[in-house]
């Protein structure tokens, strides 16, 4: 019976019944050990058989922690038949993942999405519950695609429930019903009820009041404690931790029983995986005999089934750390002679390494060999795992170095950088190569990048660069890209950090030939960063037309897209004024990215993506761009979402968002002392301030944001700063920014860059010659396809006819800018010109267009995928929902919007914006 708890058997009986109703739940039950979680998932499992539910139960076992996907495979094993009515890329992923079949790695949120399937087939037959025990102790893969799926749990009648400690940083934003200790006179009758003789009430005080109302104390210290002590003759020590009380209580049981029970014990205890037949054909090679077990089950401590099971973890873990060493050794030998070298292969190596009394070099191969087929399974953490044991151990001492330096590396992309960082230092130590001490500094730099400590990257990116140069010439040159790219999108040139970094890579040995799409860029930005534009612009044109000649299935372009230059075409065409060739390479970049499951390059795809959609004119869909990103950023924490988030706020004339995002963007600049991203962010603000009028401010945020000479910022907000200065009178700074207009379309004399220049130089002009630079500008503008510029061309050309007393002609050039950018949503230059438009003569209806504001961000997002034709399995896979979940939106935004079928969402969107 629970003593207590009616208010967390509620919490779990409303999770019950609403899964019962066809909704998705999940919430963490979280506690003390002890404190009586198992207990109340005991509760919530009865519930479920009562109520007809599905049951999946299983938990996570301490040594399994660096198995890859162990978690998982145990909650999906029953599962599996449902696989069938997965898509093929899920089923694959799946059984990828578990070992069931062999093919690339699987991104660990495709296996998420699979799972999430998984489970939304399976509760579309019976609804059911999943229970996860022990939470903290689950390996890392099987964490965070749980942590992923409870995130995504809505229409699905599903439940996931986990207990934890402390959960990991994995389930992050998921409900929690905490469990305290119990009342003190619940606590006092629970004792009463274990107790099987008289206690003296001092004893009973003291227990209650160390116990702190947790029911395992209160039911496991009176069994360790002999009649004379139940009697008043002792004082329970107040020093241990109570866990530590606890498991000495188990020990005091387990000290009575016979010898050969507290070897079964210690066998099963070593090798937590649960498996009877394991166990027992372990006890044979001990010669223990058949009813070993028994005094254990009989006293309740262990159950010997099906499963191998003990009465709770910490009994487990106590039976462990009170072994010698050599005994834990000894039973880990055994353990792995009686496990299956070829049905378990993994788990006979890991236990082979704990019974190593000393360096074994046949061991580490074996490691070695089970970390390939864990990273092969997606599990990065487990082949991290494997490496840096079978480091440990490696006799010979260069051989040593050189696999803790590969562990170092797994760790890296596991995402344990902290770890990583560890082993370099132990790899250190050597002995290492030049090569290998070249490779420790490489990965230090791409850690400390990892980390946010951007400034600090660079300079180690470099000096390991300048190693590599006597050693390798395509690792120095892909290093130096590394460096450059790292100081001139995060520091800038701060101290002539950037510029020094730009003339190191100019002298590093030229790229042999044929080059590489990364040497004619590693060249092309270390020009522009120490010669400037002018001199470096064929060598940009020259380089990004090697991105644009690549075949996009390539395994090269794969790389390229994975590596630290990944949003390099986007920018090189920014920089370059490209507005075609940043358009191909923005899709191309997502289109590649989306197929590999890939979410750090898919969300720099989306950023790039989403902000030349804002310049062609089209904020909505950069803001549905943005919708999809969100779901990425809430699993990377990224910095760049932000950017877009805030540019987009600025072209919509949102003063308060504006605003809030720059200071939340000063905030993590300041912390991670970078400045680039406050290019960005002054760029936005002038944008915001040219539309809404206030030129001053304009030019302030504008100078802030050219001074930086961040790559691809400046064709952005040059033309803001000129706008803004001619406006206030400031002919001198407007003047020099239309020279460097002009000598960027000298130069590179593409359509956008020419379009502006004249657009600027019309600005500056007066009569015939002014006239006929706004007209290029307009022609120029439209040819390129930069359809926000063309709409604020039309607006100036308007201005400056109202002002030259053309009313007639001012009005025909007003009305376009407004309807222009009324239907594109940006408010503030609608408003702009729907206010000079008036002066000039014209009434317009003031209106607010935007998203469909009857509809949440998500909702518009999937009822405009809908529009477009995609499947809701199709929509699933884009957004990391369930088809049903999917489904379950749709039906919202049909009730929302008044219709009843995908038919009629084209025009009901088009109506819901105007």
């Amino acid at each position: 019976m629970l003593a207590g708890r009616q208010v967390e058997r509620d919490v779990l009986d409303r999770v019950v019944a609403a899964v019962q109703g066809g909704q998705g739940r999940a919430i963490v039950v979280r506690g003390e050990p002890g404190v009586g979680k198992t207990a109340l998932l005991d509760h919530l499992a009865d519930r479920t058989s009562r109520a007809g539910c599905g049951l999946v139960r299983v938990a996570g076992v301490q040594s399994e922690m660096e198995l890859a996907f162990a978690g998982l495979h145990q909650l999906c094993l029953p599962l599996l038949h449902h696989a069938e009515r997965l898509s093929a890329p899920q089923r694959d992923a799946l059984h990828t993942a578990f070992g069931m079949a062999t093919g690339p790695p699987p991104d660990r949120f495709h296996v998420g999405l699979a799972v999430l399937s998984l489970l939304s087939a399976a509760g579309g037959d019976r609804p059911l519950i999943c229970v996860v025990d022990d939470e903290q102790w689950l390996d890392e893969g099987s964490a965070q695609v749980l942590g992923f799926v409870g995130r995504r749990l809505l229409a699905d009648p599903v439940g996931l429930i986990f207990g934890a400690r402390e959960p990991g940083a994995e389930l992050a934003g998921l409900p929690e019903l905490r469990v305290e200790g119990l009342a003190d006179d619940e606590a006092r009758a629970l004792l009463d009820s274990a107790l099987t003789g008289p206690l003296d009430g001092r004893v009973r005080d003291l227990l209650v009041a160390e116990a702190r109302g947790n029911p395992l104390a209160l039911l496991e210290l009176p069994r360790g404690m002999s009649p004379d002590e139940l009697a008043g003759g002792f004082g329970l020590p107040g020093a241990m931790p109570l866990a530590g009380r606890i498991e000495d209580s188990f020990l005091r049981q387990l000290a009575v029983m016979p010898i050969a029970t507290r070897q079964l014990m210690l066998l099963a205890a070593a090798d937590p995986s649960g498996d009877p037949s394991l166990v027992w054909r372990a006890a044979d090679r001990l010669g223990l005999p058949k009813d070993a077990g028994e005094p254990a089950v009989e006293a309740g401590l262990a159950e010997f089934g099906t499963h191998v099971r003990f009465r709770h973890p910490l009994l487990r873990s106590a039976i462990y750390r009170s072994a010698a060493q050599r005994e834990q050794r000894a039973v880990h030998a055994v353990l792995a002679e009686a496990t299956d070298v070829v049905v378990d292969p993994d788990r006979r190596a890991w236990h082979r390494a704990q019974a190593a009394v000393g360096l074994d070099e046949q061991i580490a191969v074996e490691l070695e060999l089970s970390a390939g087929r864990a990273q092969a399974r997606g599990g990065l953490a487990a082949a991290a795992a494997f490496r840096e044991r079978a480091a440990l151990l490696t006799p010979d001492p260069a051989r040593r170095a050189g696999r803790l330096l590969t562990a170092a590396r797994a760790k890296h992309e596991a995402g344990a950088f902290a770890a990583a960082a560890q082993l370099l230092d132990a790899a250190r130590a050597g002995p290492l190569d030049a090569l290998g001490i070249a490779d420790v500094e490489r990965l230090l730099g791409q850690i400390a990048a990892a980390l946010g400590q951007n400034r600090n990257a660079g300079q180690v990116l470099l000096g390991a660069a300048r190693m590599f140069e006597p050693l390798s010439v395509d690792l120095a040159r892909e290093t130096y890209l590394e460096a450059l790219w790292e100081i001139a999108m995060w520091t800038g040139d701060r101290h002539g950090l950037r510029r020094d970094a730009a003339l190191a890579a100019l002298a590093a040995p030229p790229a042999p030939e044929p080059s590489r799409p990364v040497d004619d860029l590693l060249d092309a930005l270390a020009l522009r960063f120490t010669d400037g534009f002018t001199v470096a612009a064929p060598a940009l044109t020259r380089a990004l037309g090697r991105f644009l000649a690549m075949d996009v299935g390539s395994e090269h372009a794969r790389r390229l897209l994975w590596s630290g230059a990944r949003p390099a075409g986007c920018l090189l065409a920014m920089e370059l004024s490209d507005f075609p060739s940043w358009q191909t390479l923005t899709a191309w970049n997502v289109q590649v990215a989306r197929d590999a499951g890939a979410l750090v390059p898919l969300e720099f795809g989306l950023h790039h993506r989403a902000l030349f959609h804002i310049h062609q004119g089209e904020l909505d869909m950069a803001a549905r761009l943005l919708a999809e990103n969100e779901l990425i950023l809430e699993m990377t924490g990224r910095l760049t979402g932000g950017v877009i988030r805030l540019f987009l706020a600025g072209w919509r004339g949102d003063q308060a968002r504006v605003g809030d995002l720059i200071r939340a963007m000063t905030d993590v600049a300041s912390a991670r002392d970078v400045e680039v991203p406050m290019s960005y962010a002054m760029l936005a603000a002038a944008v915001l301030n040219n539309g809404l009028g206030r030129y001053q401010v304009a030019v302030e945020r504008a100078q802030q944001g050219f001074e930086l000479d961040v790559i691809a910022v400046g064709p952005l907000v040059v033309p803001e700063l000129l706008e803004a200065a001619s406006r206030t009178g400031d002919m001198a700074l407007a003047g020099t920014a239309l020279e460097w207009l002009s000598e960027r379309a000298s130069a590179a004399p593409t359509d956008w860059a020419v379009g502006m220049e004249a657009r600027g130089r019309a600005l500056l002009s007066e009569g015939e010659a002014a006239e006929s630079g706004y007209q290029e500008s307009i022609e120029c503008l439209v040819r390129a396809g930069f359809g926000a510029q063309v709409a604020r061309a039309h607006l100036l050309y308007g201005e400056w006819l109202r002002r030259q007393s053309r009313r007639s002609d001012a009005r025909v050039q007003l009305r376009t800018a407004y309807e222009k950018l009324t239907a594109m949503g940006a408010e503030g230059f609608a408003e702009r010109a729907r206010q000079e438009l008036f002066a000039a003569g014209e009434t317009a209806r003031k209106r607010s267009v935007g998203t469909v504001t009857t509809l949440t961000a998500q909702e518009a997002l999937i009822a405009q995928l809908a529009r477009d034709g995609h499947t809701n399995v199709e929509i699933a896979g884009r957004l990391f929902l369930s088809a049903r979940t999917v489904q379950y939106h749709l039906r919202k935004v049909f009730t929302k919007l008044g219709i009843s079928s995908r038919r009629e969402l084209r025009a009901a969107l088009a109506t819901a914006t105007r």
